[in-house]
């Protein structure tokens, strides 16, 4: 331990953008689309969770709720006036257009071939688009079936899953490594 206590930072010392800045300065090219996510806890801890790793968008589908909402902005703490984000009904429709655009397509899921998240550094592509799943199903296989990686978290405990915000925030890191 040094010898020097360290010191909190305040909100204020912390040096982050203002909102104007923050939408202004250019974003890394990850969007980030939501299959069905059912918590709106867990909406806004995607958005909180974009915001931090300065995600170009968050596309919300199937029965994923939109801001505003009570309990999206309870987690959210105000992202969602900073992370740029649209609805989008059909899930299939959103990721063809994406992949049409250059973006390569990952799905994050348990599946029997997959890219180990620390293996990502290998992957290629003008951007990418990261597919978060139900809380309970997961992602809609018809999405496995058109991605152009499927990415898995290791873990070595007995439980079978992370909680999908936990998992996005995971996710996220390794990929915003890239850009850093």
């Amino acid at each position: 331990m040094s010898e020097k206590p360290t010191k909190k930072l305040k909100l204020w010392e912390l040096d982050r953008a203002d909102e104007a800045t923050y939408k202004a300065q250019a974003k890394f090219p990850v969007i980030v689309v939501l299959d069905s996510i059912r918590s709106l806890n867990n909406i806004g801890a995607f958005f909180r969770t974009a915001d931090a790793f300065n995600v170009q968008e968050l596309v919300l589908c199937g029965i994923t709720a939109q801001p505003p909402h009570r309990e999206i902005h309870k987690t959210a703490l105000g992202a969602t006036h900073t992370v740029a984000w649209r609805y989008a009904k059909d899930l299939l429709d959103a990721l063809q257009d994406l992949k049409n655009t250059g973006y390569a397509i990952c799905v994050v899921e348990q599946a029997v071939e997959t890219t180990l998240l620390h293996q990502i550094h290998k992957l290629d592509a003008k951007g990418f688009v990261l597919v978060f799943g139900n809380e309970v199903d997961g992602v809609a296989q018809a999405a496995l079936d058109m991605a152009d990686h499927i990415i898995e978290i290791p873990q070595f405990g007995t439980k079978h899953s992370l909680n999908v915000s936990v998992c996005a925030g995971i996710v996220l890191w390794e990929f915003t490594k890239r850009y850093i």
